[in-house]
């Protein structure tokens, strides 16, 4: 479902990301792990096609990252820290404009359904911009899970988000493997994350650093912190 091969991408004259490589079956999933500034988002927005590699290439859902980018975009999903929603929208007007653009049902009760199942049904009329943090994420979240796509990139999801919110990031991801979709997550939270994922990778200054089993990944990263 995704193979990476030899992804590399700098920003000036830093290296952002060095030699790439990985691939993941159908249905699987990865959890990635790293430090602040390890490289993590800037792979996801690589291979998600919001900016591209400047050297190697992937294939997503089988389809070439530097050739079939509008393809890629259809077989694929993003959730990042940004919530890049229209502000002086509702919440139930942002759904309608991605409902129209990936096909899915726009009316008003198909879209209420799609806010209860992230805790926004009360808040459907509302303008964004009075939104917290934590209510962007949950409506991005929303979102996200219109477009029905088959592999899903979660950069940071657990991110501005309450006990309720983890619990919600979780049951969601589960429910996406069991429908067979293909999850890529990075996220500091590395026990939750790997009670979620099959593999496990570690990013260092743009590397892949350790690939291995999701179960031994929290154990293995806080040992290499101990002996930073």
């Amino acid at each position: 479902m995704i193979e990476v091969s030899r992804i590399s991408r700098r920003f000036g004259r830093r290296w952002a990301l060095v030699d790439i490589s990985f691939d993941l079956k159908p249905g699987g999933a990865l959890l990635v792990a790293g430090a602040n500034g390890s490289g993590k988002s800037t792979l996801f927005r690589v291979l998600s096609t919001a900016i591209r590699p400047d050297h190697g290439t992937a294939r997503i859902d089988g389809h070439d990252l530097n050739l079939d980018q509008d393809l890629v975009r259809r077989a694929s999903a993003l959730l990042t820290h940004q919530a890049y929603t229209y502000e002086a929208l509702t919440a139930l007007e942002n759904l309608q404009i991605v409902a129209r653009l990936v096909g899915a049902d726009a009316s008003r009760a198909a879209l209420l359904v799609r806010l209860a199942r992230v805790g926004l049904e009360k808040r459907g009329d509302d303008i964004i911009s009075t939104f917290s943090a934590g209510m962007r994420k949950r409506l991005a979240l929303a979102r996200l899970m219109l477009q029905e796509a088959r592999v899903v990139f979660l950069d940071e999801p657990y991110a501005q988000l309450d006990p309720d919110g983890f619990l919600l990031i979780d049951t969601i991801a589960h429910e996406l493997r069991e429908r067979g979709t293909t999850l890529v997550i990075a996220t500091h939270q590395l026990e939750r994350g790997a009670r979620l994922c099959d593999e496990g990778l570690v990013l260092d200054r743009g590397r892949v650093a350790w690939r291995g089993s999701a179960a031994d990944l929290p154990a293995h990263y806080r040992a290499q912190a101990g002996d930073a």
